[in-house]
């Protein structure tokens, strides 16, 4: 009786033995396995605490989505793959969809990066936006404190020469103005909820979001045709020579009075303003027109094709990138690129603006009349005005009837 006991005992944990030892190889290898690719506790935790986890694990769970699960395995399911299997494989966009219309994004039941990116466009981007625009308000004001507005050291003469044609002026008015206009209604709708809501209301924001939205839509196409245009015209002329690099390492002279460096129809320092609007006004334009016509213009696949290409993804730590982006995965590149280049430009063009109004005296005139002072074009471009002089070329000065000094 005894001995029948004592071989019951060990065929008991010959069998326990057995049935738990498929669990433990799971559980060793990845905590995850035994529940099909479900989260772990640490993963919840994680996930309310705000900490980034790797969910890579859920793309490559075991079991294909659309494909039946066994239902002679252990937990087999009756016929069909188990919800968390069909949830997963909606949210990744590995389910085999079909929609009764055409529309590109018709058979995206779930856009996985919604969340991360509405966090992206409520925080990230109004935050660190926000500080660039502040601190470059700032520099100005220091720098206006410091330096005080730049005069014309030798005095105005009343002698003035073109500078600008009607033409090269209304180039650059048909970005400015509607830059202006641009980054203004962008503004309010970034900022809309932060700022306007809580000032006048939600009904007010709804007017100046829908007539912001008009506006912005509307001008784009003028800024962009000014934009072409300055290109053809001033393109050549700002191509970087060694004059600007001596301009660059003493700071224009900006900091420092009496200080007049060589510098010919552009400085350096327009140079570089030009490049960036051209460059920067280019690529808005194009992630806006994606924007204004969604889902028919594909910018950031083609590109993300070129960087795995190269092998500048893996360089980055950013894997195979592949260019398989959905539609609102398209949508929200563009949106992120034309807002965060936009922050950029819009700061740019605030220093540009000091410069050319109110930091500068004699530097307005420019772009109003298309004229300056002769003192102003030999103290700030002096070989411009030289090859003007002597060539001739340059249109009669202005010349008044009496001098400064009688």
């Amino acid at each position: 009786m005894l001995s029948h006991r004592i071989i019951a005992l060990i065929l008991s944990l010959i069998m326990s033995a057995w049935a738990i030892s498929p669990a433990m190889a799971q559980n060793t290898d990845d905590a995850r396995a035994a529940t099909g690719g479900a989260q772990t506790l640490e993963d919840i935790m994680a996930r309310q605490n705000g900490l980034q986890i790797d969910d890579e694990f859920r793309r490559s769970a075991t079991g294909t989505p659309n494909e039946s699960t066994s239902t002679s395995g252990q937990l087999g399911t009756l016929g069909g793959v188990s919800d968390p299997e069909f949830w997963r494989a909606l949210r990744y966009g590995s389910a085999d969809i079909t929609a009764s219309t055409n529309g590109p994004a018709a058979t995206v039941i779930i856009q996985d990066g919604g969340m991360r990116w509405l966090r992206v466009r409520g925080g990230v981007l109004p935050t660190y936006g926000g500080y660039l625009l502040v601190a470059m308000i700032l520099m100005l004001l220091a720098f206006y404190v410091i330096r005080g507005k730049i005069m014309i050291e030798g005095g105005k003469t009343g002698i003035t020469i073109l500078r600008f044609s009607l033409l090269e002026r209304i180039a650059h008015w048909a970005m400015a103005i509607p830059f202006i206009l641009l980054a203004l209604t962008g503004l309010s709708l970034l900022f809309g909820r932060i700022a306007i809501i809580p000032l006048f209301g939600k009904e007010a924001f709804s007017v100046i979001a829908i007539a912001g939205k008009v506006v912005h839509n509307n001008v784009a196409w003028v800024f962009i045709a000014g934009l072409i245009l300055s290109f053809l015209l001033w393109a050549l002329k700002n191509i970087p020579n060694g004059a600007d690099i001596r301009w660059l390492l003493k700071g224009g002279g900006l900091f420092t009075k009496g200080m007049h460096l060589d510098a010919g129809k552009f400085n350096a320092g327009e140079k570089i303003v030009f490049w960036i609007v051209i460059i920067f006004g280019g690529l808005i334009s194009l992630t806006g027109l994606a924007l204004l016509f969604p889902y028919q213009i594909t910018v950031f696949a083609p590109v993300l094709d070129v960087l795995n290409s190269l092998g500048i993804s893996q360089l980055l730590g950013m894997g195979d990138t592949g260019g398989a982006l959905s539609p609102q995965e398209e949508m929200q590149y563009a949106q992120f690129w034309h807002v965060a280049l936009s922050f950029i430009m819009i700061a740019v063009i605030i220093a540009h603006i000091y410069l050319g109004s109110v930091g500068m005296e004699g530097a307005l005139e420019s772009m109003k009349s298309g004229k300056v002072d002769v003192q102003w074009a030999k103290e700030h471009h002096n070989l411009w005005y030289d090859e003007i002089a002597g060539t001739g070329t340059n249109p009669a000065p202005d010349i008044p009837s009496s001098t400064p000094g009688e």
